[in-house]
């Protein structure tokens, strides 16, 4: 099995995806750090921060007297979220490079440990959850938000969708990536020492107009070489089921669901007394 690192790549078309699901989001993950109260001097932490991530909303609620830090395994992505802390003037805001499993940082050490889409798009997840809940202090949050391909289909049914999602399934599988992890997203933190676990499913429509309708051929696009050069298509197949999708999508009576989310939050236990 070849184990593949970040299943969307680090293009600049996935860069950009990744700074529009920012705004996308941006709703859901206020409604997220609502629930978990996060004081004014808090430190926290952001794995998979991507170019930009949740870093501004954790900065402003923090404040001057916080301090957020945003983990990202690319370098040039790194560098992006630079550019973009230095044009907001989010001071409070530590870019560091690495990786997620094995960050480096000191245990222990953050009030609130937060991922975003990570886990579904990477092998070995549980690796990382393990190191989320190790970040935390005794008491910290550690908080999730992840998709499941389960609800992910269009109405009416496209063969050629259903074509594509076996391959992309097929090939996220072989590189150790598990498209359904959201569903257990609660159980594996569950597994790492948390309480108090919290769940929030969330499932969308998006209609025509709406920036995410066509993030399934985004996805099958950025995985485009992988699935040729791993033989799963033929480039020619490939572009003729894409094209297929597409006019699809182009009709205002398909609807388009969106993979079913979970928002997954829980405390870390507080120390033992002596």
């Amino acid at each position: 099995m070849k184990e593949t690192a970040y299943l969307l790549g680090h293009s600049a078309t996935e860069e950009q995806r990744l700074r529009r699901q920012t705004q996308e989001l941006s709703a859901e993950a206020s409604w997220l750090f609502d629930q978990l109260d996060i004081p004014a001097g808090a430190r926290v932490i952001d794995l998979g921060c991507g170019p930009s991530g949740v870093l501004e909303d954790l900065s402003a609620r923090v404040g001057s007297a916080g301090t957020v830090v945003g983990l990202e395994r690319s370098g040039d992505t790194v560098a992006l979220a630079r550019a973009f802390m230095a044009e907001r003037g989010l001071h409070n805001v530590t870019l560091v490079e690495g990786d997620a499993r094995a960050t480096g940082l000191p245990h222990g050490s953050f009030d609130l440990v937060h991922a975003r889409l990570v886990l579904v798009n990477v092998p070995r997840p549980e690796e990382i959850v393990r190191e989320m809940v190790a970040l935390a202090r005794p008491g910290g949050m550690v908080a999730s938000h992840e998709a499941d391909y389960s609800s992910h289909r269009c109405d009416p049914p496209c063969e050629a969708w259903d074509r594509l999602l076996d391959v992309y399934q097929e090939n996220s599988r072989d590189g150790g990536i598990d498209p359904f992890l959201g569903r257990r997203t609660h159980r594996m933190f569950r597994e790492a020492g948390l309480t108090d676990i919290q769940v929030r499913p969330l499932v969308h429509v998006y209609p025509p107009g709406h920036s995410r309708r066509d993030i399934f051929v985004r996805f099958i696009e950025n995985v485009r070489p992988a699935l040729i050069e791993g033989g799963r298509i033929e480039a020619k197949e490939l572009d003729a089921l894409l094209a297929t999708v597409v006019a699809h999508l182009a009709r205002e009576d398909v609807l388009v669901i969106s993979h079913l989310f979970f928002q997954v939050w829980g405390r870390k236990a507080e120390a033992a007394s002596s």
